[in-house]
């Protein structure tokens, strides 16, 4: 695939408590069968991604980090599904099990594409 960049650069988090404070006010929320999302289009010239796995679904560490690494990896694989520019998302954990890496790139990828039809 020529042109599109299969990174997931710094550029790309989202992160500030008033980022996060506007998306959770103002965005649109969603779900899927393990995932839950809110999205909210804005004037950046990049798409901008936060990923959450709580605390309470999860004690130790080692898990969390295994899940937000899985979520990280199938947005990068799949970030050119997201057609808009300067969109902030957040995608946040909402299963007490750990799923496989392919169930959670094909929730993402879901994801990616209602945001992108609703745009």
């Amino acid at each position: 695939m020529e042109g599109v960049s299969h990174t997931f650069s710094k550029a790309e988090r989202l992160t500030g408590k008033i980022a996060l404070a506007r998306l959770l006010e103002d965005g649109r929320w969603g779900s899927t069968a393990h995932l839950k999302y809110c999205w909210l289009a804005g004037d950046a010239d990049v798409n901008r991604l936060l990923v959450s796995v709580p605390k309470k679904l999860f004690k130790r560490a080692i898990k969390r980090n295994l899940l937000k690494r899985r979520l990280r990896e199938s947005y990068r694989l799949q970030k050119e599904k997201l057609t808009g520019r300067g969109i902030d998302f957040m995608i946040s954990y909402n299963s007490p099990e750990v799923m496989d890496f392919s169930v959670l790139f094909e929730e993402v990828g879901e994801i990616l594409t209602k945001i992108s039809s609703k745009l």
